[in-house]
């Protein structure tokens, strides 16, 4: 496909050596879902880059002059994490977080904090696939000191966080400014995330008091956005402007993250009727960063880096994680399974450039043309998640602590007849998932289907949640 530009740890020459070893396997009748598949594995090991203390993961192949020591950037990080979770050598990531949390003299690396993260959150969620509680507990007092970070840094006298929409990762937006201390729905959702993540692994550790506290703060976070940031005319959350303490009065697809974390209660899920209406944030091409219909939409100057509404993957990752966990875990009417297939597959056809498969920084919204294409920069952007979205989202695997596999594929009834997702490494296991309407495609019966290291733990002969025990 390419003459390398810059090659890290693993060269394209390793790759299928790499990918072999580490990587879930998936099939279904249409090719370019699974041409994107393996696509997005082949570029996230290009990120992939030995350091004197270990693996890191990059965000940018080329250097860029803002990041920290390694070229790392802490925007993605909540995505590199999401993402790898699923590889089955676990030292990648693991290495990364020791760097990110210690690498600096045993303190974290210098700008862990310079972009709102939900790292912890992420670290998690991580647990929830590997099941690697050591891990996590030994890197909870690194986690704690960065949760208190934030407080002392970015919390406002109203008890929400606020940041600068540059340091949110969502530079030049309609809402907000470089220099204005905005409370976000976006990284007040994350230190909810990040705080309910602490408080889990806490009680891990069996420090039931600490779990408490974290739990007390995440309900504050979730109390003060429903009051302070929801807009009750837009049925929207919205960011809160310093200046007035007023609401934005745009909405803007950060709205949505809120239920990346589950943290909304139900009445809010009225929210996600924006999303599918072309006239708000559905495009040809993607999911708007800002409401199409605003005066204000696009107009911050084409190509740089706004977020005033062009695609950006990064955030398309986020909402479709959210729109998952709305389908799973809340009862509404507002999107069902369809409206969530039609949105990964215009993420899928989104992922071209020139013919050839290609995930970069973000897109026109109506062409579908990659704004920084020919940048170098731009190419292997590793700024958001596909593939997680494919196996916790589409085909369903809903991680989770305990000893029960919980599968709820998000696929239409009508759109395949068959699929597999083979070879993902879950609680130390092999787990299959086989949905063949009919049974001709696997011959191993009709439905759906879970298998752990061979053996049928659950089926249905019908697309729904199934559980088994691992």
């Amino acid at each position: 496909m390419e003459e390398p530009n810059i090659e890290q740890a693993i060269p394209n020459a390793k790759s299928w050596e790499w990918m072999k070893k580490n990587i879930p396997l998936f099939e279904c009748p249409q090719q370019n879902f699974e041409e994107i598949f393996y696509y997005r594995w082949w570029t996230l090991r290009k990120h992939i880059k030995k350091t004197e203390k270990g693996f890191v993961f990059t965000e940018f192949l080329i250097q860029r002059n803002y990041a920290d020591k390694y070229n790392l950037i802490s925007s993605g990080l909540g995505h590199h994490i999401y993402e790898s979770r699923w590889l089955h050598d676990k030292t990648y990531m693991d290495n990364n977080l020791h760097v990110w949390y210690r690498g600096n003299d045993g303190q974290p690396m210098k700008k862990l904090r310079a972009y709102s993260g939900w790292n912890e959150d992420a670290v998690y969620n991580r647990f929830l696939v590997n099941g690697d509680k050591n891990f996590v507990i030994d890197l909870l007092p690194d986690m704690k000191a960065n949760y208190a970070g934030w407080e002392q840094e970015k919390k406002a006298a109203n008890g929400l966080f606020w940041q600068y929409d540059v340091r949110d990762a969502m530079e030049e937006t309609i809402s907000g400014g470089r220099t204005e201390k905005n409370p976000r729905p976006s990284i007040n959702g994350y230190m909810f995330g990040n705080a309910k993540a602490l408080a889990a692994i806490a009680q891990l550790n069996k420090e039931n008091t600490e779990a408490a506290l974290y739990n007390r703060k995440a309900d504050s976070i979730k109390q003060l956005s429903q009051q302070l940031m929801w807009h009750p005319q837009h049925q929207f959350f919205e960011v809160k402007k310093e200046k007035g303490d007023t609401l934005s009065n745009v909405k803007e697809e950060i709205g949505f993250i809120p239920w990346y974390f589950n943290m909304p209660d139900a009445t809010y899920s009225v929210a996600w009727r924006s999303l599918m209406d072309t006239k708000t944030f559905c495009a040809p091409f993607g999911i708007t960063t800002a409401d199409r219909s605003h005066p204000e939409f696009r107009t911050h100057g084409c190509c740089k880096c706004e977020w005033d509404g062009a695609v950006w993957p990064f955030a398309t990752a986020q909402t479709l994680t959210g729109m998952a966990n709305l389908l799973n875990n809340y009862q509404q009417d507002y999107v069902a399974d369809s409206n969530y297939f039609s949105l990964l597959n215009t993420y899928v056809e989104s992922q071209y450039y020139r013919g050839r498969p290609y995930i970069g920084e973000y897109l026109d919204e109506k062409t579908g043309f990659w704004l920084k294409g020919d940048e170098e920069r731009s190419r292997y952007y590793n700024h958001s998640t596909f593939n997680d979205l494919i196996i916790s989202g589409l085909v369903g695997l809903r991680p989770r602590a305990d000893n029960t596999i919980e599968v709820n594929p998000l696929l239409p009834d009508n759109k395949w007849n068959w699929f597999c997702l083979d070879n993902v490494l879950y609680h130390g296991k092999i787990v299959t998932i086989i949905w063949d309407k009919d049974g001709t495609k696997y011959k191993k019966g009709t439905g759906l289907s879970v298998w752990v290291n061979g053996k049928k733990v659950a089926s249905s002969v019908k697309l729904e949640k199934i559980t088994g025990k691992l």
